[in-house]
């Protein structure tokens, strides 16, 4: 089993909700780090262990983005990170999985099934052995503390309750025989 470390400048963490029930609002995560154990020839015997730094949620406005760091949504004061620690995986072919686990976002832990599919590897450049993943989810944001929102005089809410998450991942392969 190798290690593999996200490379942050070559992967990204977004996440998508509804906006007054119609609108699509975009954001994403700049700062986060994970660690995967993986081979492609035993997928289900993969582990992920991911850290994501909530301040540096980016919607594009900054009026909103301090209001998600606000104790309204993730009350990045108290809760300054969201983690995901992988508790089992289900291979579904040679290429895709399911990795369950824990995400816990405002110390609200809730098992999350990621879809999660293996796009390949290579060497880059550097004479490095990188490999793409994504890996999608929805999940209730309620169920994890993020519960205010406004009604709408037209009917509906401001803020839908289902949040979308992509990640697209590139990792890179740490040398079988350096330590971690």
């Amino acid at each position: 089993m190798a290690t593999w470390n996200v490379d942050g400048a070559h992967s990204s963490v977004g996440f998508s909700a509804k906006h007054m029930m119609f609108t699509t609002v975009r954001g994403t995560f700049s700062d986060f780090d994970a660690t995967l154990e993986f081979d492609p020839e035993n997928p289900g015997d993969a582990s992920v262990d991911a850290t994501i730094q909530i301040t540096s949620v980016n919607t594009g406005a900054p009026d909103r983005d301090n209001h998600l760091r606000s104790a309204d949504f993730f009350d990045v004061e108290n809760f300054p990170t969201m983690t995901f620690k992988s508790t089992r995986v289900e291979p579904k072919s040679s290429t895709e999985a399911v990795v369950y686990g824990d995400l816990t976002i405002r110390g609200n832990t809730k098992e999350v099934p990621l879809n999660v599919t293996f796009l390949g590897e290579g060497v880059n450049p550097w004479g490095q052995t990188v490999g793409g993943f994504t890996a999608t989810t929805t999940i209730n944001r309620e169920d994890f503390g993020l519960k205010w929102n406004q009604t709408l005089e037209t009917g509906g809410v401001l803020v839908s309750k289902e949040i979308k998450i992509e990640l697209d991942i590139q990792a890179a392969k740490v040398s079988e025989t350096a330590s971690v």
